[in-house]
């Protein structure tokens, strides 16, 4: 059982609890009106009592539930792109794209590591646990040199991938804020890796818009190894 699905036990699990209780507050709903009437008003405020008490734990339970089933949708992520690494020559690479569909894209890179830049727009907090998803536009793809000096004086490679233009969703926020009342906010987001030969990544979209790159069991093994080996 993976993360999602414990978080969907507990979410679930409470959303029932909150519902049963919601149904024994009815219940004492029904019992103080029938005692109203029979004008057994002592067993009526008793009544009243504890649909009060129901109602107010049936709301925190299903405030609980909606809580976990948004935290659970943060945790998840949308796949944006896999990389795969091969070296040419110390500090040259050539990577092969492949995104969600299947297109795939070869490019050669500068540097120690990659670098994967996007543009997320992120919803408000309501939309957004109700499992409205970031929208995101890939932005580019770098190479990143570990040591300062050479990032600043080696030669930079940089892929562009941006394809906006007039009329795109991310532009029409920044120029025309009040178009789009429940979007948050457009920013940008970024994950890099180091490279090794024969590396697979797959980067990802969380749901809070943050960028995340990871490599497979076999790349982190030679990423983890020391130079040489």
């Amino acid at each position: 059982m993976n993360w999602n699905e414990l978080l969907r036990l507990p979410a679930t699990l409470l959303g029932i609890l909150a519902a049963l209780v919601l149904l024994f507050a009815l219940f004492q709903l029904l019992a103080a009106r029938q005692r109203v009437h029979e004008r057994r008003h002592l067993a009526a405020g008793g009544h009243t009592l504890l649909l009060l008490i129901f109602i107010t734990l049936g709301v925190l339970l299903a405030g609980m539930a909606v809580s976990l089933r948004g935290y659970r949708f943060l945790s998840e992520e949308e796949p944006v792109v896999q990389i795969d690494s091969r070296i040419l020559s110390p500090q040259r690479w050539a990577l092969t794209l492949t995104w969600p569909d299947g297109a795939t894209r070869d490019v050669m890179l500068a540097g120690d590591d990659f670098q994967v830049d996007a543009v997320v727009l992120k919803w408000q907090l309501p939309a957004m646990l109700a499992g409205l998803p970031p929208l995101y536009r890939l932005d580019r793809v770098s190479g990143r040199y570990d040591d300062a000096n050479q990032e600043m004086h080696a030669p930079r490679t940089v892929i562009d991938f941006s394809q906006a233009g007039q009329g795109d969703l991310l532009d029409l926020k920044k120029q025309f804020p009040r178009w789009l009342p429940e979007v948050d906010t457009v920013f940008g987001s970024g994950a890099f890796l180091p490279l090794v030969d024969g590396g697979h990544y797959a980067v990802g979209l969380m749901r809070s818009g943050a960028l995340v790159a990871r490599p497979d069991d076999a790349t982190a093994q030679r990423i983890g190894q020391p130079l040489g080996d």
